[in-house]
């Protein structure tokens, strides 16, 4: 497990955000793809049809992204069979391991915001009505989601990283650390990537 100031040792190509949700992880993918000129894939955007209907094509699209060369996302839908998907694929994680108070004010700020805008997010739905927030149901409240999965991946961090020794995974503890390490990353340009102009060479995983 790395930290915020250790180095990484190649230049990834194939990058997946981790944290409980409202951590930041699609912020952290799009400032990434930017930096590294690789293809962002907003996961989500595949998992919801309309009127938040799950996508009977999810895990085949998951399968086209990750077959690619380049590109970032959020690790999310473990449960509906993305992790065996893109675990062996990705070549480094960055576990957003924030606090609870951070993750929460967040989370607060971001739905409330989204709702009291009606802003329009994947496949023309927008952010379910505030009185959602009062439900039981943890599928139907973000807010109980959240409290729900909060430890998720704390308990599965540690496995993945004995199963599948090929990735790197950095452990970022605030948002202060993460904007630390992310000053450390050297852009790359897509050109630089595609013909190999200064990349340093990655080992190759025994599960390529």
């Amino acid at each position: 497990m790395l930290s915020a100031n250790d180095p990484l040792p190649f230049l990834p190509q194939r990058v997946l955000i981790a944290g409980v949700t409202g951590s930041g992880k699609t912020t952290l993918a799009r400032r990434l793809a930017a930096r590294w000129g690789l293809r962002q894939i907003e996961i989500d955007a595949l998992f919801h049809g309309p009127n938040w209907t799950p996508r009977p094509q999810f895990l085949d699209d998951v399968r086209a992204f990750a077959a690619e060369e380049c590109w970032v996302s959020e690790w999310q839908y473990t449960s509906q069979g993305t992790l065996p998907i893109l675990a062996p694929r990705a070549q480094l994680v960055v576990w957003l391991d924030y606090p609870y108070r951070v993750v929460r004010g967040r989370l607060l700020r971001r739905t409330l915001i989204r709702s009291l805008l009606r802003t329009e997010l994947w496949n023309g739905n927008t952010e379910k009505p505030l009185w959602r927030m009062l439900a039981k149901d943890p599928e139907q409240n973000i807010l109980r989601w959240q409290t729900k999965t909060l430890h998720n991946w704390s308990e599965r961090m540690p496995r993945i990283a004995e199963a599948l020794p090929h990735l790197a995974i950095v452990q970022l503890r605030t948002p202060r650390e993460t904007e630390r390490w992310l000053r450390k990353q050297a852009p790359t340009s897509q050109v630089d990537r595609r013909h190999g102009n200064g990349v340093p060479t990655r080992p190759r995983s025994s599960l390529e």
